[in-house]
């Protein structure tokens, strides 16, 4: 095995720890990760299950984006307003209502933003009943999804969030349906920066803190209260250049004020500790030698670009090692002939495949006798 290291890069490449144990929060579950790299930053009891209250409605929300991306449903369609969507989530009921009208016709594009900027109850039920016949058939169809798109713990008894001992969800998979809902769903997801919306002559602000203390940077996505959940967000946010962003979970704060200053303070911390560090797939890194090639070396790349996200004071510094068995010609540009390692202080590793820059030749039959007796002679 052939080992290369790379002390011109080890100068300023450094890498963080997973997440940062000692930082404290009052939340009584937090987690903050890095969008790009998945990196955690912050971790308390993030995979527990938890009562989400309102910060479920992102995966109501979830199964409308699906239908409208895959053209079961369009923006211009109209669902009916029941009378149990009424009575359970309309105004009478002392909850988050868009002000629906029984017996009344809402469109999908006001429902949504309904749902998404004022965390209506009506408008999710509503949703539930017009696409699976009923609320219940809903929430098992939500459980069935979340697993599908990677949500392993979650379990969902309503469309809304309201208090049911069998609505769970952790803060890392409400964390990872932000994520899906960001990358997957691009057309729909500026609702969630919107400030308010106005229905049936009713305008209603967005109740998310973040989009008015971090106006140029913050763009989502749901808060939540219930007695049992206390004050709780999923909040989204890019940094002052827009090069990354931050996905934000917390729950259990115990007041509205506690959950606006938690929230802000959480999100300037972790830009402010940590950054990403990226080395383009087209730089070389090192050369490597060749069995039987017409070159003695051929020099190798990042087969994709590497992104880390890394703390930026008490950083662990890393070693970089290019380790290849002795490639033997020809070589084909592209062809994996080599892998990167990052060490850390703590021993653990990261592998990365290299690639092979350019082609190279192998050499005739002269030129392998001539290398074969080579290699039986004595150094000098």
């Amino acid at each position: 095995m052939k080992k290369i290291f790379l002390s011109s890069v080890l100068s300023f490449l450094m890498f963080s720890s997973a997440h940062s144990a000692d930082f404290m929060t009052n939340a009584s579950h937090a987690y903050l990760i890095d969008f790009e790299t998945g990196a955690v930053l912050l971790d308390k009891r993030a995979d527990e299950l938890m009562a989400p209250a309102s910060m479920s409605k992102l995966m109501t929300a979830y199964m409308i984006f699906e239908r409208l991306k895959h053209g079961q449903l369009s923006l211009e369609d109209t669902f009916e307003v029941s009378e149990n969507a009424w009575r359970k989530g309309g105004e009478k009921s002392g909850s988050s209502t868009m002000f629906l009208k029984p017996n009344s016709k809402v469109t999908v594009e006001d429902l949504i933003q309904g749902i998404v900027v004022q965390s209506g109850n009506d408008a999710c039920i509503t949703a539930a009943e017009n696409l699976s016949g009923s609320e219940e058939n809903f929430a098992a169809e939500m459980t069935i999804k979340a697993r599908e798109i990677g949500l392993e713990k979650s379990i969902f008894a309503n469309a809304t969030g309201w208090p049911n001992p069998n609505q769970k969800m952790t803060a890392k998979e409400l964390a990872k349906l932000a994520q899906i809902l960001i990358r997957e769903f691009p057309e729909y997801y500026p609702i969630y920066s919107q400030k308010s919306f106005k229905y049936n002559g009713i305008k209603q602000d967005n109740r998310n803190p973040l989009l008015y203390d971090m106006p140029d940077r913050a763009d989502g996505l749901k808060t939540g209260h219930t007695q049992e959940s206390g004050y709780s967000l999923v909040g989204s946010a890019v940094n002052q250049d827009k090069t990354r962003r931050q996905i934000l979970v917390v729950n259990g704060l115990k007041t509205m004020a506690d959950r606006r200053t938690e929230a802000k303070r959480l999100m300037d911390w972790g830009f402010r500790e940590f950054d990403n560090y990226r080395i383009s797939s087209g730089k070389t890194l090192a050369s490597i030698p060749v069995f039987m090639g017409s070159k003695d070396e051929v020099p190798v790349s990042l087969e994709k670009n590497l992104v880390v996200t890394l703390k930026r004071l008490d950083k662990l510094k890393a070693k970089l090692q290019v380790e290849s068995l002795l490639p033997k010609a020809p070589i084909a540009k592209g062809q994996k002939v080599a892998v990167l390692k990052v060490i850390l202080e703590n021993g653990q590793t990261y592998s990365y495949p290299l690639i092979a820059d350019e082609n190279v030749d192998s050499i005739g039959y002269f030129g392998k006798f001539k290398q074969a007796v080579k290699s039986f002679l004595p150094l000098n």
